[in-house]
């Protein structure tokens, strides 16, 4: 086991005793670490995955120096080192959990889960073989994507998502988008109610198009600042980076329960 990997809630009550941090942690306080893509330019509003305003918690971002978005979509091999020594930092400075600020990190899944000693969930599309089995056997998942064709099998595959789990997927893609395509092109600006609209036009495309749908998946990092405006047009479940980032948090960062009985 990882020697920072260390859990202790601490209070009036439980801080009067001996208190030790191993040599290399210079930083303490943050349950969750993210990884996000270095060279790229647009903004990054309030709900993005590396927005700090996003959490009621601490979060530690950590770049992935040098790397390119293509070059997750397209799962070069030589990002595997780059993507891992980020991972590491984080884990060395006691982060409780990783994730990544890119659904396409989840290419790396079970890479990080086999090489950290603290859990990894680089992916959104992780949580949809948890949430098929609420929904009725003949109800789909509607997943909103950055990038359609990147969505592979060996990226599904990675994140836990059967052939079978795959069947019940109907995926939108954003992709070219007027206003949306500005963040995968890197534009550095974009009308924010534009691509307020394009989301959720995709999301009710969907719905319209297959009525039993039961969910909403948002599979990008940019998006879940509209997850409430999408919830609010198809009256749906919306699961996005921050329902999945706060699951983790809330099983790594456990506070004790006090009150009156």
């Amino acid at each position: 086991m990882f020697e920072n990997y260390q859990y202790g809630y601490m209070t009036p009550e439980t801080n009067q005793t001996i208190i030790q941090m191993k040599p290399g942690q210079n930083i303490a306080g943050f349950p969750i670490g993210i990884i996000y893509i270095d060279c790229v330019s647009y903004p990054m509003l309030p709900g993005n995955v590396v927005n700090g305003y996003t959490y009621p918690f601490p979060v530690r971002l950590m770049p992935v120096e040098g790397l390119k978005e293509t070059e997750l979509f397209n799962t070069e091999p030589q990002v595997k080192d780059m993507v891992l020594k980020a991972a590491l930092k984080l884990q060395s400075e006691g982060c409780r959990a990783v994730t990544g600020a890119c659904g396409f990190f989840g290419n790396y899944q079970k890479f990080l889960a086999r090489s950290l000693d603290i859990p990894a969930a680089m992916s959104s599309l992780m949580q949809i073989p948890w949430i098929l089995p609420i929904l009725k056997p003949d109800q789909k998942i509607a997943v909103l994507t950055a990038n359609k064709a990147s969505i592979t099998p060996h990226l599904l595959r990675d994140v836990g998502i059967t052939e079978e789990m795959e069947s019940r997927l109907v995926i939108k893609d954003l992709r070219h988008e007027k206003e949306f395509s500005a963040i995968l092109e890197d534009r550095g600006y974009f009308d924010n109610s534009i691509v307020t609209k394009e989301v959720v036009g995709k999301a009710k495309e969907a719905v319209e198009e297959y009525p039993k749908i039961g969910a909403v998946v948002l599979e990008c990092s940019d998006m879940p600042p509209y997850a409430c405006a999408v919830q609010s047009a198809v009256q749906l479940p919306v699961f996005d980076f921050i329902t999945l980032i706060k699951w983790m948090y809330n099983s790594v960062a456990q506070t004790p329960y006090t009150g009156f009985i």
